[in-house]
């Protein structure tokens, strides 16, 4: 019987460790240091916010323009097509669909000026569709009619 609770405080034991382990990568303060004082007490807030906003700005250099087109044809009826079929699918909400389409495109374009991830831009468009093609459930692409209100005559 003694065996029963030293195995349970050991589980204890290791499930305190993970969540600890878990916690700790969570309040790492940013590499960048836009602050040289940090205290403990904001560690855990204040690096969160200015973590990504420096992260994402090098990828593109401002001098450098974003192309209309990426030039891959899948990117590219990925992009012609994603507003409707977002519509189509109701994946997002119809407020959100306009930005996510603009991030999604600035993504796509700014990628197919990276001669490194230029190559794989194919696949990942191609399975960009096919991931819309399943939540479609067979629903045509075509955008939404907008029914005028009834009520009045012609």
């Amino acid at each position: 019987m003694t065996r029963l609770p030293s195995r349970l405080a050991l589980l204890v034991l290791a499930g305190g460790l993970v969540l600890a382990g878990c916690n700790d990568k969570t309040t790492r303060p940013s590499s960048s240091g836009s602050s040289t004082t940090t205290t403990s007490s904001s560690r855990g807030t204040a690096p969160a916010s200015t973590t990504r906003a420096p992260a994402s700005k090098p990828k593109t250099a401002p001098s450098q323009a974003l192309p209309d087109q990426t030039g891959i044809p899948a990117c590219d009826n990925y992009l012609n097509t994603y507003i409707a079929c977002h519509q189509a699918a109701a994946i997002y909400p119809a407020d959100q669909i306009e930005g996510r389409y603009e991030a999604m495109r600035e993504s796509l374009l700014r990628d197919s000026l990276d001669p490194d991830i230029r190559p794989q831009l194919g696949n990942r468009c191609t399975s960009l569709a096919n991931q819309l093609h399943q939540a479609l459930h067979g629903k045509a692409c075509a955008p939404q009619p907008v029914v005028p209100a009834s009520g009045g005559s012609h």
